[in-house]
């Protein structure tokens, strides 16, 4: 085991068969830590801690790797040591494993209920620093068809385009979809602009027969789904014209 007094040093003065990157091309990536992996991606410390140790102290801070992985990028510029280069270099790591991960599920993905929504939503939008617009595209059997964000930036200055929503839906022959945004001030209570938008978006997908199923709003500890909350059923009656019925198809809460 290296003594402590090695561990501050610099990678490079270390032994050339104890050096993380050497030995994660001998002997594969399955035979490093996750601080090592951590190392090879932010290359350098800083004085008095090697790479590798700040590598752990990440994963101290924040409890674990999936933890890290999933923190908004504010919260990595913090830590001590993580700036420029050796942040964008993880951050990008992290979100190519993101999306690596998310196309997987998506190609098997079925979204069946609310929490279900609610539950793969609140993994692409918590923690993040700006607003972010995402669709939902499901077929008739509620195959994820496609996961699209339509919108990002300031509170102030996010609006979806609603036209843009409903080509693309066309584009990926989706029969329904859920909107989604989160709030980075950490509450998920909807906003009145938020309801106008739902309201506005189910007026343009209903004479194209494309079904909005739910609006998720993600906070911080919290979601909040227009579906389960009734709010999508009035908003629905609101867009009916005189002797229209409501379209029946729904997510269940289950």
């Amino acid at each position: 085991m290296r003594s402590i007094r090695t561990e501050t040093k610099g990678i490079a003065s270390w032994p050339e068969e104890e050096r993380p990157r050497e030995r994660l091309l001998r002997l594969g990536p399955q035979a490093l830590t996750d601080a090592e992996l951590i190392a090879i991606l932010i290359r350098i410390g800083f004085k008095g801690t090697s790479a590798v140790e700040l590598g752990r102290q990440l994963l101290q801070q924040f409890g674990s790797l999936r933890a890290m992985v999933e923190a908004p990028v504010l919260a990595l510029l913090e830590v001590k040591g993580l700036k420029g280069a050796k942040a964008a270099q993880l951050v990008a790591a992290m979100e190519i494993a993101r999306r690596v991960s998310a196309s997987r599920r998506q190609s098997q993905l079925q979204i069946k209920s609310t929490r279900a929504a609610a539950e793969y939503l609140r993994i692409r939008l918590r923690g993040l620093s700006e607003e972010h617009f995402r669709v939902l595209y499901l077929n008739r059997r509620n195959k994820l068809l496609d996961d699209a964000l339509i919108a990002q930036g300031t509170v102030e200055s996010v609006r979806p385009p609603l036209r843009t929503i409903v080509a693309r839906a066309l584009q990926v022959n989706a029969c329904a979809l859920i909107a989604a945004h989160n709030h980075p001030s950490g509450a998920a209570e909807p906003s009145e602009s938020d309801r106008l938008l739902t309201l506005d978006l189910i007026a343009a997908a209903r004479p194209l027969g494309l079904k909005v199923l739910d609006h998720v709003i993600v906070g911080e500890e919290a979601t909040y789904s227009f579906a389960d909350s009734g709010l999508l059923d009035e908003l629905e009656l609101e867009c009916l014209a005189p002797g229209q019925t409501n379209q029946s198809r729904k997510l269940t809460r289950e």
